[in-house]
């Protein structure tokens, strides 16, 4: 009896297994899919301007990336921002003569 359950599970156990790996070898990319991993190293020998789209040798491009990426103009404070903010140093210097 106790060899009939083993055998039981065993021929249970064996489809199920069969369809684990099925599922997994399912789930694989295409071969001919370049991985992210390889992307993310290559190098450009070529590349586009993100701003007109022409042609642009790696150091242009490395150049203008980098011009992008700084600020043009300084960050611009609205006048009700910046009247609340004269304010308040306004209310800190009377503080610092008059404290109570």
């Amino acid at each position: 009896m106790m060899e009939r359950n083993r055998l039981t599970g065993l021929v249970l156990a064996i489809p199920l297994m069969l369809m684990s790996f099925c599922e997994g070898a399912m789930a694989l990319p295409p071969a001919e899919d370049i991985p992210e991993e390889v992307l993310r190293n290559e190098i450009l020998l070529e590349a586009r301007s993100p701003l007109d789209g022409e042609p642009l040798t790696p150091a242009e491009y490395a150049t203008l990336q980098a011009e992008l990426q700084e600020p043009t103009h300084p960050p611009q404070l609205g006048s009700d921002i910046r009247y609340n903010i004269f304010l308040l140093q306004l209310l800190r210097m009377f503080r610092t003569l008059t404290p109570l």
